[in-house]
């Protein structure tokens, strides 16, 4: 086994790559390849991609490919093609690798929601209620207010109050019958 080359990549790759058909073009190993074509190559990759950092990604990805099969391409005039096809299918490989977040469907996925209440009109209902509760007997407010702001069943309004629980169900049923003819709240029907 040999010992990997003490210098860049590059320059390990001149002693491997040495031909006839190379020497005639005038590239004599992979780096004077690449010092010689790098930015007209580094503009093509360029133009496949939007980010700069990406296209110098794509450009060295597409060298380390052609430096890969650098003894096997017999025709060097043709080593701009070569760079520019390992460019164009990497950056075509890196494009169906990536994630796809969004399909097309024909429904959409979630329902059009109601448009948000806007909080001022929430303010002018919660005070309205506020005072039509206000106008109840205390005994009737008591309940309302034990079982729908606070949120107690029956049967504990009826314990908290002392009462049986069907007082309860029917002095909420006279209350909610007046709420219900409370003129500020006639916009809310």
């Amino acid at each position: 086994m040999t010992p990997p080359p003490s210098g860049p990549v590059c320059a390990g790759a001149s002693t491997a790559a040495l031909g006839t058909a190379v020497t005639t073009v005038g590239y004599p190993s992979f780096s004077s390849y690449v010092r010689a074509r790098g930015p007209v190559l580094l503009r093509t990759a360029r133009s496949l991609t939007a980010n700069p950092c990406d296209a110098e990604d794509l450009l060295q990805t597409a060298l380390a490919k052609t430096f890969v099969a650098w003894e096997r391409i017999e025709d060097h005039r043709a080593l701009d093609g070569y760079v520019r096809r390992a460019l164009l299918n990497t950056r075509t490989s890196q494009w169906r690798k990536r994630k796809v977040d969004e399909f097309a469907c024909e429904e959409l996925p979630e329902p059009a929601g109601l448009p948000e209440p806007d909080p001022a009109e929430q303010q002018v209902l919660h005070d309205a209620m506020w005072r039509a509760v206000m106008k109840l007997p205390d005994r009737q407010r008591a309940m309302v207010v034990l079982r729908y702001y606070e949120d107690l069943s029956e049967a504990q309004t009826a314990e908290v109050l002392g009462v049986s629980i069907g007082t309860v169900k029917s002095a909420v049923s006279r209350a909610l019958g007046k709420l219900r003819e409370d003129p500020e709240l006639t916009p809310v029907r």
